[in-house]
């Protein structure tokens, strides 16, 4: 009999464990889709990594969920966006302080340490860490075209979900899928940035324009008045008809380029 029911008793178990690993994939999935939905509403990166952070945030009970970006010395990063507190947008952090975020951004390599307190390299912040109740530290890069541009800051609380290696992998997927985003945002942004720009040469152009030929008038006005308003009379009549015809030509001349053909 026994020996009979050790085998149902491991089926189920395995069934069991599909039917979580199953729910999990579905939780993931519907994560994805949700994130998807809230980051297609805007195409400002800080917007976007902002509802990323509340979202992943919400979605594991974390202690801690933030989006680095990279600084160009390599000594420092850029808090960006921040779970536990919405409101720093633009902040510095000097990654010596931060030896795992340093290694993530330095290496291209998800780092994940088990228990905050009891790691050699983060002595420096344990009392902060105990305080308060939290134990792993995940940091994911993100890539772009192979080259590091930041990075996902997760810790999560002791008496939390500690992340599995499914987990794992679906935060790299977002990690993947946040780099790309911030690429195409950062795109836009420049792109309006530069539109701006052209059109405040423009308007500067025209201003410069406006100003020439007002200037122009007045002096072709104080010239007519020094000259003698009999002045063109001493043209023959076919020179003064000559001079209205160029005056005509010029003016449809500039009238189409204005169009800008």
């Amino acid at each position: 009999m026994n020996d009979i029911d050790a085998p149902a008793s491991e089926n189920a178990s395995e069934l069991q464990q599909r039917v979580a690993d199953l729910e999990q994939q579905h939780e993931h999935l519907m994560a994805t889709v949700e994130i998807l939905e809230e980051i297609s509403g805007t195409l400002h990166f800080v917007d976007i990594l902002q509802r990323i952070t509340r979202k992943l945030g919400e979605l594991y009970g974390l202690d801690r969920c933030s989006i680095f970006l990279s600084e160009r010395r390599g000594t420092t990063a850029r808090l960006v966006a921040s779970y536990e507190d919405p409101s720093i947008r633009n902040y510095i952090v000097d990654l010596e302080r931060y030896p795992e975020l340093k290694r993530a951004l330095q290496s291209g390599q998800t780092v994940f340490i088990p228990d905050g307190t009891t790691d050699p390299d983060l002595k420096h912040i344990r009392s902060v860490l105990e305080q308060r109740g939290a134990k792993t530290i995940s940091v994911i890069p993100l890539a772009w075209r192979g080259v590091v541009i930041g990075a996902m800051f997760l810790r999560t609380f002791r008496e939390g979900q500690a992340f599995s290696d499914a987990d794992i992998r679906f935060l790299q997927t977002i990690a993947h899928l946040t780099a790309k985003v911030l690429r195409n945002a950062f795109k836009y942004e420049r792109l309006a940035q530069r539109q701006a720009e052209t059109s405040e040469l423009a308007r500067r152009a025209n201003l410069e324009r406006v100003a020439l030929v007002g200037f122009l008038k007045r002096l072709l006005n104080a010239f007519s008045k020094y000259d003698g308003a009999g002045a063109e009379g001493l043209l023959s009549e076919s020179a003064g008809e000559e001079l209205d015809r160029l005056a005509e030509v010029a003016m449809t001349v500039l009238h189409e380029e204005g169009k800008g053909r």
